[in-house]
């Protein structure tokens, strides 16, 4: 199937990370949908004519390592759970493909518009000697200082980004996710299951959206922070989670 998935992608028409740059929708609305590796593949089959996807070296698919940050007693995690509106996570995310690292703070407000705010930075490792920088930046952008919070856990995906021809919105899909939590030492993956997000500034007009609801791509909640520590520290609640994790399970052994 990941063979199949990537002629498609390969069949779209290429758009540069420099042509890119132009397009961040740091302040944007998102809605995710989970399919199946056998929906992403008629999806991107759908796409085709409508959509650009993003390229670095011909190559569409990207490599990302991700960490997350919490507190001791898992606050930002507890307040997802507890169907807080307004919340907010902190991570650092290496984009393997070109080794850059950036600190970044996701805040959702009660309108369901996130805003990302980020910093270059040169690793996890490097946090302590860059502080200059990073104690004021959370300063400005989060609710929590360096000292309050520390990794949890981390994950590995593959990403494929797409852009509609007007280029107001964009699409990541990720799938080929694996966690590993740092606290619990507790590891996952989710081998059949992708990630649909649309991100676009406002309710501008989405070619995507059509093509979802005919394959029947499920629309549904998926913080890769907050299932991923579910599924990897059994000491934490889940009870909230449990629909998610359910439907996650049954597409992920559905063809087993």
């Amino acid at each position: 199937m990941i063979n199949s998935i990537l002629e498609n992608a390969h069949k779209l028409p290429p758009i540069t990370l420099e042509e890119m740059s132009g397009i961040k929708l740091m302040n944007r609305t998102d809605t995710k949908f989970v399919a199946t590796l056998a929906q992403l593949n008629e999806f991107l089959a759908a796409v085709q004519g409508k959509y650009y996807i993003q390229v670095k070296d011909n190559e569409p698919l990207a490599c990302y390592h991700t960490t997350y940050f919490d507190t001791d007693d898992y606050k930002m995690y507890r307040m997802h759970h507890c169907g807080k509106k307004v919340r907010e996570k902190i991570r650092v995310r290496t984009y393997l493909d070109t080794n850059d690292t950036f600190l970044e703070v996701k805040n959702k407000n009660n309108h369901g518009r996130t805003k990302k705010k980020r910093i270059l930075i040169g690793g996890l490792e490097t946090l302590e000697a860059e502080s200059a920088k990073i104690i004021p930046f959370l300063a400005q952008h989060a609710w929590y200082t360096i000292d309050e919070i520390s990794p949890v856990i981390e994950n590995w995906f593959n990403r494929i980004t797409l852009v509609n021809m007007a280029k107001t919105e964009r699409l990541t899909i990720d799938f080929n996710l694996r966690f590993h939590h740092l606290k619990s030492d507790g590891h996952d993956k989710l081998s059949r299951v992708a990630i649909i997000e649309l991100k676009r500034d406002g309710n501008v007009p989405s070619p995507a959206l059509e093509i979802i609801r005919n394959i029947r791509i499920k629309q549904s909640g998926f913080s890769k922070y907050c299932i991923g520590s579910a599924l990897t520290n059994l000491q934490l609640k889940r009870n909230n989670f449990k629909e998610r994790l359910r439907m996650i399970h049954k597409m992920e052994h559905k063809h087993k």
